[in-house]
C-alpha cells in the first residue's frame, strides 16, 4: 500500500523519521484551507539544484506515489507542462499483454496528473497547480511555488503550498500531514546533494518568510 493510501486510511496522521529542514511550518490555516512552507539550504549551485528538481524520479519519495515507484514520475518544466506519473502494468498484466491478441494493449494501465506547471523562471522559480495525493479526490486546488536563491553554503529552496476548497478531512490533521509530506520531499532533495543535516545560515529562515518569498519572485536575480 502506498503512502497516499496509508495517509487516507490513518486520517492523515503521518510522522516520518529523519532530520528536518531548516524551517517547516503550516503558516496559515482557516476553514477554507491552509499554507505550508518548507525551507532548506541545499549544498549545490542553483543550476545543479534546478536540474535535480525538474527530475522528480531522482528525489521524490516512492512512498508518496500511486505506483509505489518514483521512477514513474516525470516533470515537463515548461508552462503547461505536466508533473505526471505513469501507472505500469503489473507482472500478470504484462505477461498477458505479451500474448498475441486482436487489439494490442498499451504499455501502461494508466497515469496520474499530479500538477500542472503555470510559471517557470529557469533556475530561479517555478509554480505548479494541483491537489497532491489524497487531496486529488477532494474539491480543492493547490498552488505550489518553488523558489531557488544562491546563499552561503549552497542554494536556498522554498516549497510554499497553498491549498483551498472543500475537503472531508479534519483541517488541522490534513494540514499537518501535507506539511510533513512536503517537508520530507524537500529534505530528500537536499539529501541527494549529501545535505543530510540540511541547515540554513542564521537569518535565512526569516528572509524566506513573509514578504521575502514575494520579493524573490519579483526580483529572482537579487
Amino acid at each position: 500500500m502506498t503512502a497516499w493510501r496509508r495517509i487516507r486510511a490513518t486520517a492523515l496522521l503521518v510522522v516520518l523519521a529523519g532530520p528536518a529542514p531548516a524551517h517547516a511550518e503550516v503558516i496559515a490555516q482557516t476553514d477554507l484551507g491552509f499554507v505550508s512552507r518548507n525551507v532548506v539550504v541545499v549544498a549545490g549551485s542553483a543550476m545543479e539544484v534546478w536540474k535535480r528538481l525538474v527530475t522528480p524520479a531522482a528525489w521524490w519519495l516512492s512512498d508518496h506515489t500511486f505506483s509505489g515507484d518514483a521512477a514513474n514520475l516525470t516533470l515537463d518544466s515548461v508552462p503547461g507542462g505536466c508533473f505526471c506519473e505513469n501507472l505500469p502494468q503489473d507482472d500478470a498484466e504484462a505477461g498477458n499483454a505479451a500474448k498475441p491478441s486482436p487489439a494490442p494493449r498499451p504499455p501502461a494501465r494508466g497515469g496520474v496528473e499530479h500538477m500542472r506547471v503555470v510559471f517557470v523562471d529557469d533556475t530561479r522559480a517555478m509554480r505548479l497547480v494541483g491537489a497532491l495525493g489524497p487531496l486529488q479526490g477532494e474539491a480543492v486546488n493547490g498552488a505550489l511555488t518553488v523558489t531557488l536563491k544562491p546563499v552561503d553554503g549552497g542554494t536556498r529552496v522554498i516549497f510554499e503550498y497553498v491549498v483551498a476548497g472543500y475537503m472531508r478531512y479534519p483541517g488541522d490533521k490534513i494540514a499537518t500531514a501535507v506539511d510533513t509530506m512536503m517537508e520530507n520531499q524537500l529534505l530528500n532533495l537536499a539529501k541527494t546533494f549529501n545535505s543530510a543535516a540540511a541547515s540554513s545560515p542564521k537569518g535565512a529562515t526569516q528572509a524566506a518568510t513573509g514578504d521575502g518569498l514575494a520579493a524573490d519572485l519579483d526580483n529572482p536575480r537579487k
